[in-house]
């Protein structure tokens, strides 16, 4: 669980300045607390987030580079293959 840095006690007593039950202050801001924890837990990322995310960026990096790499032999191949081919045709045509 993240630990965030919430005055529950500022908050309260703002909250009693303006006419608040000890009780309602008191449990508003742990209420207010519970809810900023659990917003960091499901929508912030965290350095281990970010380095996941960086790993697998670079991961797909390499893996794209050597698909690069793949298409372009397999179409050099295949241009050979083919003209290869036409000079065959054209012998026996011709």
């Amino acid at each position: 669980m993240t630990t965030i840095t919430f005055d529950t006690l500022q908050y309260s007593k703002k909250l009693t300045d303006a006419g608040a039950s000890q009780e309602l202050a008191e449990a508003m801001a742990e209420a207010q607390k519970v809810s900023l924890s659990e917003i960091l837990d499901t929508q912030l990322a965290t350095k281990q987030d970010v380095q996941k995310v960086e790993e697998q960026l670079a991961k797909i990096t390499v893996e794209m580079k050597l698909t690069r790499w793949m298409v372009g032999l397999s179409i050099a191949l295949s241009i050979g293959v083919i003209s290869l081919l036409i000079k065959i045709a054209l012998k026996i045509l011709l």
